[in-house]
């Protein structure tokens, strides 16, 4: 049954693909050789559509905007998306490409990918269209799933929309080449916070440990929030540095997992939840999205955050 759509607390905005993933491998392909497996599933992927999903499944009223192709609508993972209630009447349909695909290898805690994105060349244009501003400046929070380059074309929309009282966040995913690059540091002084995994965090600030990488980052972001994986997240809360574990849980894909954790956490902050309970419904949304294939094949439901204002185990925290 398709949900009513609401007016979005959430807009998502960034790269949408169709990810075919191959699971339970019975050993890692290699160069000359051939791979067989029983299991593969169709699955939206992307930062845009595992955030937006994540969310909307939990209750948070949610629009994304992207650029697809016309071939989206008969694809099921698109179907999937649509029938959660998130709005989609900003997105831009094009005949002269098709929609974004990626192959995915699942490889227990670890996968491969191959990307065919030809339609997400200069996506960022989108931000100019005037029906895309009015669903950015209607949402209460919009959350980049987007990498940010030529940062100065994006800096005088992000302080409109921080004028107009709209919150901000971005997750750039691993690009070296804008980790690396010095100008995405005036994009991240007009965010609230950002969600970089240990890895991107270390990229980004040149530090060798995620703790001083958060440190270095919080110099710059409002509140940054690294993911640790397995370990859970941390984040920097009036220049504390705080930590909260996740649970553990059997991996059958990591793929996606980094944004279902953004998805829970924005999720919390816009009911208004403790900072912390934002981590720990980032964590539980990680772990649950980790247990099958595909970012969102598996999608956390209210009843998975109902613990989170119980007491629960002393966080860690280090000065």
């Amino acid at each position: 049954m398709l949900r009513k759509a609401s007016a979005p607390h959430l807009v998502v905005f960034g790269e949408f693909f169709f990810d075919l993933v191959f699971y339970r491998l019975p050993e890692p392909p290699r160069a000359g050789a051939e791979v067989k497996t029983d299991f593969l599933v169709e699955a939206a992927g992307g930062g845009l559509s595992t955030t937006a999903m994540v969310a909307a499944s939990l209750g948070t009223p949610t629009a994304v905007v992207t650029r697809l192709g016309t071939d989206a609508p008969l694809h099921t993972s698109w179907q999937k998306l649509v029938k959660l209630g998130i709005r989609t009447d900003a997105c831009e349909f094009r005949k002269d490409f098709s929609t974004a695909l990626t192959v995915c290898v699942a490889l227990q805690r670890d996968r491969m990918m191959i990307t065919h994105d030809s339609i997400n060349t200069r996506l960022g244009n989108l931000l100019m269209q005037p029906k895309v501003r009015r669903a950015l400046q209607s949402a209460r929070h919009v959350h980049f799933a987007f990498a940010f380059r030529s940062p100065e074309k994006y800096l005088s929309l992000l302080d409109r929309l921080r004028s107009l009282g709209v919150t901000l966040s971005a997750d750039i995913g691993w690009n070296p080449d804008v980790l690396r690059s010095k100008k995405i540091v005036r994009v991240l002084r007009r965010l609230d916070m950002f969600f970089p995994n240990e890895d991107e965090a270390r990229a980004l600030t040149g530090e060798t440990s995620p703790q001083k990488a958060a440190q270095q980052l919080a110099r710059w972001v409002r509140t940054p929030v690294v993911k640790l994986g397995s370990r859970g997240s941390m984040a920097v809360l009036d220049g504390r540095v705080v930590y909260a574990p996740s649970r553990s849980v059997r991996v059958v894909d990591a793929t996606g997992a980094g944004d279902a954790f953004d998805g829970g956490f924005l999720h919390a902050y816009l009911r208004g939840l403790p900072w912390m309970d934002c981590l720990y419904a980032g964590n539980i949304c990680g772990a649950i999205a980790i247990r099958a294939p595909g970012g969102t094949g598996v999608l956390p439901k209210p009843k998975d955050l109902r613990n989170l204002r119980r007491p629960r185990k002393k966080v860690r925290e280090t000065a």
